[in-house]
């Protein structure tokens, strides 16, 4: 029979006493100042029904106050969080975690053999160093290509906002913004993420969240190689400013000789190039959906090389290689212009050729406040395009070539004398 709060028994030396909580980043909150209250055999483990010790806090503005809910032991025995219940190193629920390490959840079902179990695992927890998970889950492979695509690198704060206000949604909540719960439309009451439970996902049976990530597994897309063999390069996105080149070499040396890593501060990517092809096809395998370099999870993808690059130049298709849907609204192509005859003169504006200059030299009135120029020194203000208007004087510009006088070149004006007045004075 399991230990309880209220019952007087003799094991009480087995009343868990903590000082700390084994908590994800998740759950903690964002804020590293955090004030906790501390409740000495307050609550029994929702596992293994044990007395232990009841921490509670709030893990920052407008969030929820969140507590423990099952034992340090129970916690240390499949490396999860005391509060979600989900995998430490992973962030995922255990259920996807046993999947993808291939781990057979072997704890008893019932009271006694769960009492019995439980006390064996401290036993064991004791006499390790604390580094690594005890039991099955210490014997299973380091990591798994499942795990390391569905894992969850940053925190999710979301998890600790408040739960919805019932009242809020029956139409009768009067605290407005005062109150500390969420006033949203709940999620359809049909949804299977909406019916979870602790001991199911702590057994990792019938959990909705894992059946969900798991789905989303079996569906991944993968990364093909390119059917040109000439191909070696690798395109790294998602960079930021924290990548350097000795981040990259020093994670994808192991797959090969590199022969060039290029970086692209601007569009923040890289390429890298290996000496081989087998090198490459390796790198993309063990990287693609799971590469992360401090703290960033980067985008894998194949390169393409110059001459197809250059070659191709089709619509819809980057520079990376990807297809591109089309963008709906868009003009299609403009046709081409018709071929130019070289002996033809070039008309750019489309105007009749069989028209006078007159008729093409029309100009635009001046603006208000600016005289016209007199009769003869400009062009039109206006052209008569009726048959009885007078003929347009033909402009200053376009009047034929002619003996040029210059009043600075008259005789007279310069003192010189004409030849009669020449002679009389002789």
């Amino acid at each position: 029979m399991a230990t309880s709060l209220g019952s007087n028994t003799y094991n009480r030396q087995n009343w868990e006493d903590a000082d700390f909580p084994i908590l994800c980043q998740t759950c903690l909150g964002e804020n590293p100042y955090i004030r906790m209250t501390k409740e000495k055999y307050g609550k029994e483990c929702k596992i293994c029904a044990r007395p232990f010790t009841v921490f509670r806090w709030c893990p920052g503005t407008r969030m929820r106050f969140k507590k423990t809910e099952v034992c340090q032991t129970c916690s240390k025995m499949k490396n999860v969080c005391q509060t979600c219940l989900l995998d430490l190193e992973y962030g995922l629920p255990i259920q996807v975690r046993d999947t993808g390490l291939t781990v057979k959840d072997d704890i008893p079902r019932s009271d006694v053999n769960k009492e019995y179990y439980t006390q064996n695992m401290e036993r064991e927890i004791a006499n390790s160093d604390g580094t690594r998970p005890v039991g099955q889950l210490g014997k299973a492979p380091s990591s798994s290509d499942m795990l390391l695509k569905l894992a969850r690198t940053t925190p999710y704060y979301k998890r600790n906002r408040p739960h919805i206000c019932s009242f809020w949604v029956k139409g009768e909540c009067k605290r407005g913004e005062e109150c500390p719960y969420r006033h949203e439309k709940p999620t359809d009451p049909d949804d299977p993420l909406a019916d979870q439970n602790i001991k199911d996902r702590y057994y990792g049976i019938n959990d909705p969240v894992a059946d969900k990530l798991l789905k989303r597994a079996s569906t991944m897309p993968r990364l093909d190689p390119p059917e040109d063999k000439s191909i070696s390069t690798l395109y790294i996105g998602g960079l930021g400013d924290t990548v350097t080149d000795g981040d990259l070499k020093g994670h994808f040396y192991q797959f090969g000789e590199i022969r060039t890593i290029t970086i692209v501060q601007r569009q923040q990517c890289a390429f890298i190039q290996f000496a081989t092809r087998q090198a490459a096809e390796m790198a993309a395998e063990k990287s693609f959906n799971k590469l992360i370099i401090n703290g960033r999870r980067l985008t894998v993808k194949w390169g393409r090389s110059q001459a197809a690059r250059g070659k191709d130049g089709k619509e819809g298709v980057s520079e990376m290689g990807t297809i591109l849907d089309p963008v709906p609204g868009l003009p299609g192509a403009l046709p081409p212009p018709p071929p130019l005859d070289e002996d033809a003169p070039a008309n750019y504006f489309n105007l009749d050729p069989s028209s006078s200059p007159a008729i093409m030299n029309i100009a635009i009135p001046p603006p208000p406040g600016i005289n016209p120029p007199p009769p003869g020194y400009g062009p039109p203000m206006f052209h008569p395009l009726g048959p009885m208007a007078p003929p347009v004087p033909t402009p200053m510009t376009m009047r034929p070539p002619g003996t040029i006088h210059y009043p600075s070149q008259d005789p007279q004006r310069m003192g010189a004398h004409s030849a009669h007045g020449s002679r009389h004075t002789e």
